[in-house]
C-alpha cells in the first residue's frame, strides 16, 4: 500500500471515528432515552437539534466519501480490516473525553488490534 492510499484509508478512519464521538456527545446531551411512539418525534427533534450529531453526520458522509477513494486503491481485504484502527482512536478519546474505562483488558485488545493492522499494512 503506497502512502498515498494509506492516507486515503487513514483519513476514513479517522473521520468515521470522529463521527461516532460526535453522536456520543450528541446523544449526551439528549440524555438516555426509550423509542416508543409517543416520544419517537420530541426525541427525534432534539437529537436534530444537536450540533454535535449534526456535525457527526457531516463526518460520516465526508468518512464515506474519502473511503470509496481508498478503496478505489487498496484491495477491500486490506483496507476493511484497517476501519478496526476507530476502537483504538475511540478507545482513548473515549477515556479523554467522557471518562469511560480504559481497562487492562481494553489496553490488550488495543495491542491486538494494532499488531493486526501492522501484519496487515505491510502485506
Amino acid at each position: 500500500m503506497n502512502p498515498a492510499s494509506f492516507a486515503c484509508i487513514l483519513l476514513g478512519v479517522v473521520l468515521n471515528a470522529s463521527a461516532q464521538l460526535l453522536l456520543k456527545a450528541g446523544v449526551n446531551a439528549v440524555g438516555a432515552f426509550d423509542f416508543t411512539r409517543a416520544n419517537i418525534v420530541p426525541v427525534g427533534l432534539k437529537l436534530i437539534a444537536q450540533i454535535p450529531i449534526m456535525a457527526g453526520l457531516v463526518c460520516y458522509a465526508a468518512s464515506l466519501v474519502v473511503w470509496m477513494m481508498g478503496l478505489s486503491r487498496v484491495d477491500v481485504s486490506i483496507a476493511y480490516p484497517m476501519l478496526s484502527l476507530g476502537y483504538v482512536i475511540n478507545a482513548f478519546l473515549a477515556a479523554f473525553l467522557f471518562g469511560e474505562a480504559l481497562t487492562l483488558q481494553r489496553l490488550a485488545g488495543i495491542l491486538i488490534i494494532l499488531a493486526g493492522v501492522y501484519v496487515l499494512a505491510r502485506s
